[in-house]
């Protein structure tokens, strides 16, 4: 398979947070967001996987890490926070380029969602729809 250069991989990332509406990256000061070529065995048991998921090829696009700071005197949107999107994965699974696109965006939008208090159910049909923006050519 042909692996977008992590340069463009990157530019996809900064689009997709640049394409949020202000109301929301205004809230984005604390978080800081990477990109990963893929999460390792070890991160993923740490994520809650077993090895038998693992050894199937069960992986994340994205991680959502509240970071060790005792945040009792802030809110969600004060806390800091760091966000992981994982190419390598998004790349297998979406060979096709528009779809890439697509899923690097929602994996953005659905990790985000998750420093504004979001839980993963509460975010099940946002994932499931395969184009939740409508925008994408």
């Amino acid at each position: 398979m042909k692996r977008m250069p992590m340069k463009k991989f990157m530019a996809v990332v900064g689009e997709a947070i640049d394409s949020l509406p202000d109301a929301i990256k205004r809230h984005l000061d604390n978080v800081v967001i990477d990109v990963e070529d893929a999460p390792t065995h070890d991160f993923l048991r740490g994520a809650g996987f077993t090895d038998e998921e693992i050894a199937a090829g069960e992986t994340v696009y994205g991680y959502f890490m509240p970071l060790g700071v005792d945040t009792s005197d802030l809110d969600m949107l004060e806390s800091p926070n760091r966000i992981l999107i994982f190419k390598y994965p998004l790349e297998e699974d979406f060979p096709d380029p528009r779809e890439l696109r697509i899923e690097i965006r929602k994996t953005v939008v659905h990790e985000i969602a998750h420093h504004f208090g979001w839980t993963d159910r509460d975010l099940e049909r946002f994932d499931d729809n395969p184009d939740p923006f409508g925008d994408e050519n």
